[in-house]
């Protein structure tokens, strides 16, 4: 038994709805964070510099070109001809309707892409953006909107400097998913002050809101952030490979097994990453969690909270 036969991941969700695989392909289109440009603070999240997972950098180039670029490459390597287009670095929901429409039409228009996943922050989804998604899934496209949470601690998120809390995200979700749209939920682990209980409460209270899918980010420390500020001085120590294992096979048997999981882990590419080293290879946490459920013999849902019923209000993906 594989990983994905205990664990409800997005390559199986997506394959079970196309009848092949589909591909995300990443989308740098030259948004900016009400975090750094003083809407809402300066400096951006402390743990925060978006070269480490931006590979097309921050140059804004052509969503037509940046997807057709992407698409020769995956062509190559797994053949795959369907593809979601991920709007992933910074705050992509942060501008006019208008130009979001013509960024996310954009990228509609390309061949294979047959759906859209919009990273963002809960205090940046207003209504009329909500609405445009809404549109789109009308139209027969698939959409996720990912929420960075990360925390539900409102303690935690002043400390890292994220400018919004809980409040806000319980809102956002409120009014997405009240419109049919799919909501997939971000969380870091190892954030500083935080413990593994804290990591299984922050799911806990995201269960009660509602969510459709999970994301699961370790904590890693990158060149120019305030976070490797902290690190170099001994005031954070990262966690261990062994920590994060043994918490995130918690969350997943925490939850139910409808919900979707885009991703278990994440890397930092070199020099940007200064630690923790395993971070460095998403191989080392994925291997890590798929022997750590085999030696519980368990799967996703094992231990979640609704042991009679599925979770309250999830959507079907398709």
């Amino acid at each position: 038994m594989g990983l994905s036969d205990r664990v409800n991941t997005l390559g199986r969700d997506l394959k079970a709805c196309f009848g092949q695989r589909v591909h995300k392909l990443t989308v740098s289109a030259g948004f900016v964070c009400p975090n750094m440009d003083g809407t809402r603070g300066r400096g951006g999240c402390a743990f925060c510099n978006n070269d480490s997972f931006a590979p097309q950098g921050q140059d804004g180039g052509e969503v037509a070109r940046q997807l057709r670029e992407g698409r020769e490459v995956i062509v190559r390597r797994n053949g795959a001809s369907l593809y979601l287009a991920y709007f992933q670095a910074y705050t992509n929901t942060y501008a006019e309707v208008d130009r979001l429409k013509h960024l996310y039409d954009a990228a509609l228009e390309q061949p294979g892409v047959v759906g859209l996943a919009i990273g963002t922050r809960p205090d940046c989804v207003p209504d009329k953006v909500l609405d445009l998604l809404c549109a789109y899934q009308d139209q027969g496209y698939l959409i996720w909107l990912e929420l960075g949470l990360q925390s539900a601690f409102d303690e935690t998120l002043n400390r890292v400097n994220r400018g919004h809390g809980f409040g806000e995200y319980k809102d956002a979700v409120n009014r997405a998913r009240s419109r049919g749209l799919l909501v997939c939920t971000h969380l870091i682990h190892g954030l500083p002050g935080e413990t593994p209980w804290h990591q299984r409460e922050t799911l806990s209270r995201v269960l009660n809101e509602g969510t459709d899918g999970l994301k699961l980010h370790p904590l890693h420390v990158v060149r120019g952030t305030q976070l490797a500020r902290l690190w170099r001085n001994g005031d954070y120590r990262p966690w261990t490979l062994n920590e994060y294992v043994n918490t995130a096979a918690d969350l997943i048997e925490m939850t139910p097994p409808e919900v979707v999981f885009h991703r278990l882990t994440a890397t930092a590419r070199e020099p940007l990453l200064l630690a923790p080293e395993w971070c460095a290879s998403k191989w080392n946490a994925i291997n890590g969690i798929e022997q750590e459920l085999t030696r519980r013999g368990t799967r996703q849902g094992a231990r979640h909270p609704y042991p009679d019923s599925h979770l309250p209000g999830t959507q079907e993906s398709c």
